[in-house]
C-alpha cells in the first residue's frame, strides 16, 4: 500500500485544517490507519488512529476534543479534521496503515504499522 498525505499547510492559532491519507490500493479500506506527528528535534508521537470494525476513535490527549478522524470510503482515504489550533500543532505530519487489526492498545505505538506515507508539513503560526 503505498500512502499520499497531503493538505498540510501554514495557518494560524484557531484556524483549522484537514489532511488526508490516500492509496491506490482499494485493500486500503481494510487497513487500520493512524496519524502521527514530529516537530523537529522531538519523537514521533501518536495522533489519533481509527480501526476497522471499531466505531471507537483513538486520540493523543494534546489533540482530543480537537482533532477528528474519519474515514472517507468512496475516496478511500482517511482525513484528520484538526480545529482551534495551536502553535504545538506544528509538526510534519505522517499517515501510517496496517492491514490486520491491531489491539487497541498497540495503536499508539509507530512499529504496530506496516506502511507509512510521506509526509505532510503543518506549521501553526501564534
Amino acid at each position: 500500500v503505498q500512502l499520499q498525505a497531503s493538505g498540510g499547510g501554514l495557518v494560524q492559532a484557531g484556524d483549522t485544517l484537514r489532511l488526508s491519507c490516500a492509496a491506490a490500493e482499494h485493500t486500503f479500506s481494510l487497513n487500520n490507519v493512524a496519524w502521527f506527528r514530529q516537530a523537529p528535534g522531538r519523537e514521533r508521537e501518536f495522533v489519533a488512529a481509527i480501526r476497522t470494525g471499531d466505531t471507537n476513535r483513538y486520540y493523543a490527549d494534546s489533540v482530543k476534543d480537537r482533532f477528528t478522524i474519519s474515514r472517507d470510503m468512496a475516496k478511500n482515504s482517511v482525513h484528520l479534521q484538526m480545529n482551534r489550533m495551536k502553535p504545538e500543532d506544528t509538526a510534519l505530519y505522517y499517515c501510517a496503515a496496517k492491514l490486520h487489526r491491531p489491539i487497541s492498545s498497540a495503536l499508539r505505538f509507530a512499529d504496530t504499522y506496516t506502511y507509512w506515507g510521506q509526509g505532510t508539513q503543518v506549521t501553526v503560526s501564534s
